[in-house]
């Protein structure tokens, strides 16, 4: 299985004519036909004017099958394209691996938070199985989303995503992992692989999968 990561940075401004644009023509045209949506996201905190939206493929081939498909749907290519180009600028691309997920959450609500860690060639996949195999300590303090693995552009990279009710749900849930001695027996033995981190606050759109 292929999943793809999409993040449009929209033109300050611009990004709630592009959801009424999403909701009542580009969804509607698009539907689950041409790759199955997982979930439309809006940054809520760090980079903003964005909106983050994950999709699911059987592999690369059905993905560029299935948008061939998608350039000639008429809907799409004269009332969704043409009317979103000139808000956007600019647009990034994620190809992933899932190694857990993704997740549906047990409810409604809240915000999901995905952190996207960049390691040192050759350590991001054993790190994510290792990642995996501690989930069941992770998991007592916050329900894990997706764990994901690079593909392109950055094949070093992790990525994983969580669901909280909120912010002080999320910081106490973070204060009490960090008590946690199997979780920092794991945090000791990964100590040099991570180079970079960075993660983003996300809101559900109306017409996400995952609200």
């Amino acid at each position: 299985m292929l999943y793809e990561l999409r993040t449009y940075t929209f033109h300050p401004g611009k990004i709630a004519q592009y959801l009424d644009i999403a909701k009542n023509i580009g969804r509607p045209a698009r539907g689950q036909n041409y790759g199955v949506n997982c979930g439309y996201w809006t940054s809520e905190f760090g980079s903003l004017n964005q909106i983050w939206h994950l999709w699911q493929y059987e592999s690369f081939a059905e993905r560029a099958r299935l948008r061939d498909e998608l350039s000639k749907n008429k809907d799409w290519t004269t009332q969704y394209v043409p009317n979103i180009r000139p808000l956007i600028q600019r647009q990034d691309i994620r190809l992933l691996n899932a190694v857990n997920g993704p997740n549906t959450p047990e409810k409604e609500g809240g915000f999901y938070e995905l952190r996207m860690y960049r390691f040192n060639p050759g350590m991001a996949g054993p790190w994510a199985q290792r990642y995996k195999a501690i989930m069941p300590v992770r998991e007592k303090y916050s329900k894990n989303v997706g764990l994901f693995t690079g593909e392109a552009p950055q094949p070093n990279e992790v990525l994983h995503m969580w669901n909280y009710d909120s912010v002080a749900q999320r910081a106490k849930a973070r204060g009490d992992l960090f008590k946690d001695p199997e979780w920092l027996d794991f945090i000791a033995k990964g100590a040099g692989a991570i180079v970079e981190m960075n993660n983003v606050m996300l809101l559900p759109t109306d017409y996400s999968p995952m609200k």
